[in-house]
């Protein structure tokens, strides 16, 4: 048999092609770092590719040069050493995601941290997927309700919204999104809790808040705390996302909060000098835009059913809106809810700056006897904080100038709240009646929110019939005002203070 030369160079070249495929696929660890090496050889790797270790810890590739990429370590606990073998795996990480994870703490590689077993897993989905485009949204018209009178009233949220919650250390923004997680009980709405790096000890205490008030069941926490490496911080937000897209993907409405993103920031500013990538405005680097939007752009109203609303929480310092990362945020997000320290010191709960929180497209999702109780409320207010201030000068102000004092006052006092003690639709509107028509001026401010809280209990035993109405329909027409009024001076008459000793 006659062998030809172009065979034996076929054969030759086919050999080297696989030679080089198995040389694409291994490489060697050439420098071991904080969290994270370098390595050399995998020239085929991808952005985001999970790797292998010979000594069993596994990796995510996080930058890629001319010869050696940069890969971020999983597991702490397992060591890397220098010229240990490292092999691609051609997959991306992947997240756990099921109905199991309901009621369970996680860690933002998926593993349980709650002490209660292994995690019940329908499927594992990648971290970063294609964000929905516009054809596959729809308007938001459905409200998610806090619970809390001064959010729900002036600055509204819907379902698929996402709402900033901004302001100082210990303002009480935590306090804010607990809150609303309890009250989405009996809802139908999926919460979802990511923790970026906060204490553990605080963790716990949320944890068992949700739990004593029967809300642990319709809530996954993941959590990253500040113990953890800077990858698990960067990981945990599009983790619980990918989780909230599980939920969202059965046509079911999902409130997800990220406590707090700027930990994310700062975490992913840490992996970026590891990497000795440049730094931009205010040491971050200059894809930091990116990193958010790409992942609160994935929240919304979807047409083929189902929602992601999404609170982020980002703290600031002495008040300043105007960094780096809050000033990301907001452009990023419908609206921002933003909490004053000075408003918090004087005693105000919670303490939201009226001014200078807004909600763009929340508005749309109220219903409309609530749009008829606040019509005018938010210009009352920025009016009486401006008297305020102008008061303070000693000046002498007119009978107009003292009523509008005397009234904000009263607005103020009536939407303080209480931590846990959360309002449904139609007590607020009951509540906001009494302020509207002017019921609550003959009542002395100390009194209002005792007074108002006890008109509700009223309306709801001893006419039940329109409270279920209102309710019902979400409306409130003339013929029903003039009832409440009937009822609210019937009330007038028989209210009785509560006297404390």
């Amino acid at each position: 048999m006659d062998i030809k030369s172009a065979d034996i160079l076929s054969l030759f070249e086919q050999s080297l092609s696989f030679g080089q495929a198995e040389f694409a696929e291994i490489g060697k660890v050439v420098q071991v770092g904080d969290a994270h090496c370098t390595a050399y050889g995998l020239t085929q790797a991808k952005y985001g590719e999970l790797v292998e270790f010979e000594g069993g810890n596994k990796g995510i590739i996080f930058d890629l040069d001319d010869d050696s990429v940069t890969i971020f370590l999983l597991y702490a606990h397992i060591p890397v050493a220098e010229l240990e073998v490292v092999k691609r795996t051609g997959a991306v990480f992947k997240t756990p995601a099921g109905n199991g994870l309901l009621g369970r703490i996680m860690s933002a590689i998926g593993k349980p941290i709650d002490g209660l077993g292994a995690l019940e897993v329908a499927e594992y989905r990648p971290i970063e997927t294609t964000i929905p485009g516009i054809i596959e949204r729809t308007p938001i018209n459905q409200s998610l309700e806090t619970g809390i009178l001064a959010i729900d009233a002036l600055i509204p949220i819907g379902r698929g919204q996402r709402e900033l919650i901004i302001g100082n250390r210990s303002t009480g923004k935590t306090s804010i999104v607990l809150d609303t997680i309890l009250h989405q009980k009996d809802k139908d709405v999926i919460c979802i809790y990511v923790s970026i790096g906060q204490r553990q000890a605080n963790l716990a205490r949320l944890a068992y808040a949700l739990q004593m008030h029967g809300a642990l069941s319709y809530t996954v926490i993941i959590s990253a705390d500040a113990s953890e490496p800077a990858l698990d911080k960067y990981l945990a937000p599009y983790v619980g996302c990918t989780v909230a897209e599980y939920f969202k993907d059965q046509k079911k409405d999902v409130l997800i909060i990220y406590d707090d993103l700027s930990n994310h920031a700062i975490a992913y500013r840490e992996m970026s000098l590891l990497m000795r990538r440049s730094p931009g405005r205010e040491a971050y680097p200059g894809d930091v835009f990116y990193l958010h939007s790409r992942l609160l752009e994935r929240a919304g109203k979807f047409s083929s059913g189902g929602s992601i609303t999404a609170l982020p929480i980002a703290e600031v310092q002495s008040d300043d809106i105007t960094a780096y990362i809050p000033t990301n945020l907001i452009s990023i997000t419908d609206g921002q809810i933003f909490l004053d320290t000075k408003l918090f010191n004087s005693g105000v709960r919670p303490a939201v700056n009226v001014e200078l929180s807004v909600s763009r497209v929340g508005g749309a999702a109220q219903t409309r006897a609530m749009k008829k109780m606040v019509s005018a409320l938010k210009i009352e207010l920025a009016q009486y904080h401006e008297l305020l201030a102008f008061s303070q000068f000693g000046s002498e102000l007119d009978v107009v100038s003292q009523e509008r004092l005397a009234r904000g006052a009263r607005i103020v006092e009536l939407l303080k709240q209480h931590e846990h003690a959360t309002l449904s639709f139609m007590d607020q509107v009951l509540m906001l009646f009494l302020l509207k028509y002017n019921f609550l001026d003959a009542i002395r401010v100390s009194q209002i929110r005792e007074f108002s809280l006890q008109f509700v209990a009223y309306i709801k035993l001893s006419y039940a019939e329109l409270y279920q109405k209102i309710a019902t329909t979400g409306e409130i027409s003339d013929e029903v005002i003039k009832e409440l009024s009937i009822y609210a001076k019937e009330f007038s008459l028989i209210y009785m203070p509560i006297v404390l000793e």
